[in-house]
């Protein structure tokens, strides 16, 4: 066997990890086709290569999946993974180490005082392997692919589905265009999705926090988002206008660590809305103030879906606009000047109805389709501008802030109560303690975000006609398979191997949890369950 032992595995997840696939980077497109390779070393797959599929994710990306299938039943474990990674600037001189685990590893250990005194001890343990991806997330990958492995050698009697996908950390286009083929999968090969089992690391609660976590959640994650319009003007004649820097800042005061989107569930909190991005659309330094603005606020969610969201956040935008506005007018009263105007707040669906009658559907067409094409931008930057650009036809609205969303959306999800879900949360945790004298705790909502959310949708939601018809790109650059999403209903839990540090220089995986105790909870959980 190629992925049964730990030294196997370790030589694994090196061996991925040195296919540098950061996102957006042409290693995230060649990462696919190399694991297609690796996979094709087994006998297996040479034999039934139709097991083997690439899906598009758009950019020239490509989600993969590999097939195990029995004839003994249709039962189907969906083994859910991303290959991209996050960049590596932090390791400044050592960005080639990034993605050496084995030599970055030893390098820290050559001057282990430049770290803090857990990361000392981590260093000198001698129990971590130090580079990006490896905790976050392609031990996941390596695992799959030694269950897999483990299924074809002892002929399991149920399917094992690998699905591994780019674009986790920014968009996820990977898993948003796997969603769309799995239906198609299932009807292709007799499958019936049994569980879905996603391997992301068990993440910290807090710094320095060294339990063990089994997650039956996925949180949520939205961004609404705001354009603000105000009047330009000359920097020596502030009040001739209102800058849009001005109407914003109380907007994001009002944002910034409210409570007002707060939810609790389990005992567990949903941490609380920051500022992603606030940005300047004038492109030039001038003593010109500037007329737009935008800000991208992030909201964590357990509960509440894309209505619930969009109806607070325009209330708390109607506070800080008429906060802005009697600010302003003080103002002007004390400096004995005329107010510009007062500032309204409209959706975008409220604005794109209003320029749409005023200006028809073909102008309305080109505003949008120019700034899709524009290669330069992201989504949230074409997003921005459409709202923009459609506000320079209606200049007798500003001063204006306009509501709206900014991909990318992840429902949240939980299969808590779920009867398979509970068992498994049991067996995981008598199993762990028996055998390895670890206590693990259930999280319920898992807070690294994943790509969970794209599966087991409510299926009596529709709160997503409020989402599409509020994001300038929707059916452009992004959406959502929410209506494919409600299809796909199976429980779902994750579990994967003990790392510290995502995304940071000091990102490292436990060696004895990704290639020793993992694997062995992994097979036996599923032997537990689908193979009596």
């Amino acid at each position: 066997m190629n992925w049964n032992t730990k030294e196997q595995l370790e030589d694994l997840i090196c061996q991925l990890v040195s296919w540098d696939s950061r996102t957006g980077t042409e290693g995230e497109v060649l990462f696919p086709y190399k694991l297609k390779d690796e996979l094709f070393k087994m006998e297996y797959f040479l034999n039934n290569p139709e097991f083997l599929e690439l899906y598009d994710a758009g950019r020239d990306r490509n989600a993969l999946s590999a097939l195990y299938k029995t004839e003994k039943s249709d039962k189907t474990i969906v083994l859910i993974s991303h290959f991209d990674t996050v960049h590596t600037k932090e390791f400044g001189s050592k960005s080639r180490l990034a993605f050496s685990p084995r030599e970055l590893t030893q390098r820290f250990a050559e001057s282990p005082e430049d770290f803090s005194r857990e990361i000392q001890d981590d260093i000198l343990s001698g129990e971590y392997l130090f580079g990006r991806g490896t905790m976050d997330m392609k031990m996941g990958i390596a695992l799959h692919m030694h269950l897999i492995e483990k299924a074809i050698r002892e002929k399991w009697p149920v399917n094992l589905l690998l699905l591994t996908v780019p674009d986790e950390e920014v968009d996820s286009a990977g898993m948003r265009a796997a969603v769309e083929n799995l239906e198609t999968l299932k009807k292709k090969h007799g499958l019936r999705v049994s569980l879905f089992l996603n391997s992301e690391p068990s993440f910290t609660q807090r710094p320095e926090d060294p339990n063990y976590y089994i997650y039956s959640g996925s949180i949520g994650k939205i961004m609404p988002s705001a354009l603000f319009y105000g009047i330009e003007t000359h920097a020596g004649e502030p009040l001739r206008g209102l800058n849009a820097h001005y109407m914003a800042s109380f907007l994001n005061q009002k944002m910034e660590f409210t409570d007002a989107f707060s939810e609790e569930e389990y005992g567990e909190k949903t941490p609380l809305p920051v500022t992603l991005k606030n940005y300047d659309l004038k492109d030039d330094y001038s003593t010109q103030t500037s007329n737009h603005v935008a800000s991208l606020y992030n909201v964590f969610t357990m509960k509440q879906n894309a209505d619930d969201i969009f109806v607070k956040y325009n209330d708390l935008v109607n506070e800080a606009m008429d906060e802005c506005q009697n600010q302003y007018d003080i103002i002007c009263r004390r400096e004995n000047i005329k107010p510009v105007g007062k500032i309204k707040t409209v959706t975008y669906r409220e604005l794109y109805d209003y320029t749409l009658k005023k200006i028809g559907s073909k102008k309305m067409d080109e505003i949008i389709t120019a700034y899709i094409e524009r290669g330069d931008l992201d989504d949230r930057g074409k997003s921005m501008r459409i709202a923009n650009r459609m506000v320079t036809y209606c200049k007798e609205l500003v001063p204006l802030t306009v509501t709206l969303f900014a991909p990318p959306y992840y429902p949240s999800v939980n299969a808590s109560e779920d009867a398979l879900i509970k068992n498994i949360v049991q067996y995981t945790k008598r199993h762990l303690s028996e055998n390895h004298s670890i206590n693990p705790i259930e999280v319920h909502y898992f807070n690294g975000i994943s790509d969970l959310s794209y599966v087991t949708y409510d299926s009596h939601d529709d709160s997503w006609e409020t989402y599409k018809d509020n994001t300038p790109v929707w059916d452009r650059t992004y959406s959502v398979p929410f209506e494919k999403m409600q299809q796909l209903q199976a429980p779902f839990i994750n579990i994967g191997p003990f790392g510290k540090d995502p995304h940071k220089l000091t990102e490292r995986l436990h060696k004895k949890s990704a290639f020793e105790i993992t694997p062995d909870l992994l097979e036996n959980m599923i032997k537990a369950f689908f193979i009596k």
